[in-house]
């Protein structure tokens, strides 16, 4: 069994309890507005390209048959996204590292074996193996075999899911995972489909089924000012929250920036939107407000 698969990131402290090591598949099918991780929206590999590390050595149009790489009158370095075959032999050749192939096709054994190098941690820590992206449910098959060759080595499991997905093969997940750590982007079906290009009914219903089941969910939530940093979402998010008696909690994610930098390198464009990051103050308040509903927020305020 083989899947794409764009990092593995080890010691992580964010992605479920204690040292975890998270595994990020590519491919998801949500397009939304602020991904921070763009590069794993597509499930084929792509070719990342830093200008400032490049040092005008040429080396790669020499290594492209393909004509993927030019120079324009200016003597600037770009690429032709068009003709690039995603081949690979330029990054070979790239000696400053400006050149990045983003995805790689690796088996479970090839994944687990990466994993299982910081399993002291895990067992000293409570941590273990997380699956994020992108999105598991993408990659179910691949997903559900590194969860099952976890689960053989004793490691404690995670995924980080929005979802959008299968609901039978969901429930397969469920003995397999320890931790569900849920994402909802907004609780309006008008506007999640404006910031994520897909209906909210089976990502809520999906989540409603977990509760169902027994299943103790976090419930996490990003905040994006100027997106959904509106009251609306968050009484919204009350409401649902009313209708979980099983979720583990609510954890509100600011939003961050780091995404910007990515989708210039990928060749993506701009950001489709020219947000901040929540000042403490509002963040708070955002606390405040789902504390006010009854909601179990695990957040501690900022200061």
């Amino acid at each position: 069994m083989k899947g794409t698969v764009f990092d593995i990131q080890r010691f992580s402290i964010h992605d479920g309890p204690g040292i975890r090591t998270t595994v990020f598949l590519k491919g998801c099918p949500l397009n939304c507005l602020w991904c921070h991780n763009p590069e794993s929206k597509s499930k084929v590999r792509q070719l990342s390209f830093t200008p400032a590390r490049c040092i005008g050595c040429r080396a790669c149009l020499k290594a492209c048959k393909f004509g993927g790489h030019k120079v324009n009158e200016q003597g600037a370095h770009i690429i032709d996204r068009k003709a690039c075959m995603l081949c690979g032999e330029c990054v070979k050749t790239c000696y400053a590292e400006a050149l990045e192939m983003i995805g790689k096709t690796m088996s479970v054994d090839e994944v687990i074996t990466e994993v299982m190098k910081d399993k002291p941690f895990y067992e000293t820590s409570g941590g273990g193996m997380t699956i994020s992206g992108g999105e598991p449910l993408f990659q179910p098959d691949f997903s559900l075999a590194l969860l099952k060759a976890a689960k053989a080595k004793g490691l404690d499991t995670a995924i980080e899911t929005s979802g959008f997905g299968n609901p039978e093969i969901l429930k397969k997940f469920i003995p397999l995972v320890d931790h569900f750590m849920y994402d909802i982007k907004e609780t309006d079906d008008s506007r999640h489909r404006r910031v994520t290009g897909v209906p909210l009914e089976p990502i809520v219903s999906n989540l409603k089924m977990l509760n169902d089941l027994g299943v103790a969910v976090l419930v996490r939530f990003p905040l994006v000012p100027g997106v959904n940093a509106i009251p609306e979402h968050f009484e919204g998010i009350g409401k649902l929250a009313a209708q979980l008696d099983h979720a583990k909690g609510f954890e509100i994610m600011a939003y961050h920036r780091l995404g910007e930098g990515k989708l210039d390198r990928l060749g993506m464009g701009s950001s489709p939107i020219h947000a901040e990051a929540p000042e403490n103050a509002e963040f708070n308040g955002w606390i405040d407000a789902l504390a006010a509903q009854g909601v179990k927020v695990i957040n501690e305020r900022k200061k």
